[in-house]
């Protein structure tokens, strides 16, 4: 029942503290892309775990109030589980008992655990944040992550459907107040958005129960949300194209899939995951010099 909602999210590693200065001046961490900081951000999208969340956790020790150092870690542990698990693969979204159903067997308990302590800390500091400013962006974001990728987790990982449903309304709910004052945050919309294509692809029955709880789905909507990421994402753009892609190919949109999965390939030719989707897409056995 849920696929994703989102996994990578923002990661800043700055060792000069002069930069600190010039992203609180341009709006805060969280929107503003810095150049010498992106190499963490990357090291998500070539697999490259362990490496992304060292600079994720020194850029956090540097920055203790900032909860997006913390967001940063929970995203490295989540996004690591989730390709171990073969999540991000077209086996998985296009076997519906997969995609709606979750992951066979149990996460990585490590994993996990580093996961839950991360997302606890995310919370705790922007929380100390809203206390001070109800609308503080940063916290916002901040919470829209670890709400999303808490549902993620719940529904995929652990398969704890009520509990993700929950979540899932939290992010959505932050999502929509972060938006309200800052519509350029682009990356929020892959939240909103992956809530309304998973939610709009269960059975009618399920979907009429979750309206009754105040929870809707709408696939076309949630493509076209994920899709703003897509153009205007900072930190979350890659993941939001690998969302939008495999979602593409359960739509049968083959043309959108092979074009998104093509690009990745390009920006990213040190990870094997994506020449690897993007020969599926088209319809060709991927190389051997790619496979997993």
């Amino acid at each position: 029942m849920r696929s994703l909602i989102l996994l990578a999210t923002l990661f800043l590693f700055n060792p000069v503290p002069a930069h600190a200065a010039n992203i609180d001046d341009a709006g805060g961490a969280a929107f503003t892309n810095v150049p010498e900081l992106t190499s963490g951000f990357r090291m998500l999208y070539i697999q490259k775990f362990p490496e992304g969340r060292a600079q994720f956790a020194a850029w956090a020790a540097q920055h203790p109030d900032d909860p997006f150092g913390q967001v940063a870690i929970a995203a490295s542990y989540l996004f690591e589980e989730f390709y171990h698990q073969g999540v991000l693969t077209s086996e998985f979204f296009l076997n519906d008992k997969t995609f709606l159903n979750g992951i066979e067997g149990k996460p990585d308990p490590q994993r996990m655990e580093g996961f839950d302590t991360a997302i606890a800390n995310t919370r705790n500091l922007a929380a100390q944040r809203l206390e001070n400013n109800p609308k503080d962006p940063e916290a916002l974001y901040a919470l829209t992550l670890a709400a999303g990728m808490d549902s993620d987790a719940d529904m995929i990982l652990r398969k704890r459907r009520m509990e993700a449903l929950k979540r899932l309304k939290e992010a959505n709910v932050h999502a929509k107040a972060l938006l309200a004052q800052r519509p350029e945050a682009a990356d929020a919309y892959i939240a909103l958005g992956s809530a309304n294509y998973i939610i709009g692809s269960l059975s009618v029955g399920f979907r009429a129960m979750l309206w009754f709880g105040g929870v809707h789905g709408d696939k076309k909507l949630g493509m076209a949300q994920v899709g703003k990421t897509v153009d205007g994402g900072l930190y979350l753009k890659p993941f939001a194209k690998i969302m939008l892609a495999l979602a593409a190919r359960r739509e049968k949109q083959n043309k959108l899939a092979q074009k998104l999965l093509h690009e990745l390939a390009e920006e990213f030719p040190e990870s094997p995951l994506y020449p690897i989707e993007y020969a599926k897409a088209m319809g060709r056995i991927p190389p051997a010099s790619v496979r997993r």
